[in-house]
């Protein structure tokens, strides 16, 4: 197929713009909003580059993102930049899934695999860390007699998160279980996934994250791997 000059360009644009903010906007740029949305062909040269790229370009809830690949270490994460960033400085593989298994436990306190549905509109943290203390401790009692269960060894896990401290003073460093979760919920701010308001030690998912999650993550398939992992009985 033959694709004019200037379809070519307004597509090398609509990507570039992807490539520096991760997401296009109708209103920030409507011109290259709407060529992507209503012109075919764009649409298809946008996502060949996206393909070149090892990502996806996907529009949810009105937005056009680039998401990066599973294993697309230049446009994402590593394990090795998640582990750094999020995990003390000694960190080892154990403290790595646990950070996951963190990060897995709000997505399933927030979403209940049902379609568009959202079970709730907040999270207060001493609440996730309840959550994950006790999703930790029902995964070693169901895997008693396993070594791992999905690829998590929940022992190894549970044993990371009782070797980080307690500290009720407000404590931001990764050796504590406070400062733990401070890091995690900062680095998901960042990247645009949720609010967490610090004052009140609130927690709120962002409409790109709910976008993501209705579109991506909540149909039956992805979220039942989530919640098998998890151990989690969903009705």
């Amino acid at each position: 197929m033959a694709y004019e000059f200037s379809d070519i360009r307004t597509s090398q644009e609509i990507f570039y713009h992807l490539l520096m903010k991760r997401e296009l906007r109708e209103e920030d740029e409507p011109y290259l909003y709407q060529a992507y949305t209503e012109q075919e062909q764009i649409q298809n040269l946008v996502k060949s580059q996206g393909d070149a790229a090892e990502s996806f370009v996907e529009r949810y809830g009105g937005v056009i993102y680039l998401i990066p690949k599973e294993d697309n270490n230049f446009l994402g994460f590593s394990k090795n930049q998640l582990k750094q960033a999020l995990c003390k400085s000694t960190a080892t593989d154990k403290d790595y899934y646990l950070s996951q298994f963190v990060i897995l436990t709000l997505l399933v306190e927030f979403y209940d695999g049902q379609g568009s549905s959202k079970a709730r509109e907040y999270m207060k943290v001493g609440e996730l860390q309840n959550c994950i203390s006790e999703r930790l401790k029902e995964g070693c009692e169901r895997a008693k007699d396993e070594e791992e269960r999905e690829g998590l060894a929940f022992s190894n896990m549970l044993e990371a998160y009782e070797a980080l401290r307690s500290d009720d003073r407000g404590s931001k460093a990764k050796t504590t279980k406070e400062g733990f979760l401070y890091h995690i919920l900062n680095f998901l701010e960042k990247q645009g996934l949720i609010d967490f308001v610090e004052e009140d030690e609130m927690i709120k998912t962002t409409k790109k994250l709910d976008s993501f999650m209705d579109w991506n993550l909540l149909n039956q398939n992805q979220f039942q791997r989530v919640l098998k992992v998890l151990g989690v009985e969903h009705e």
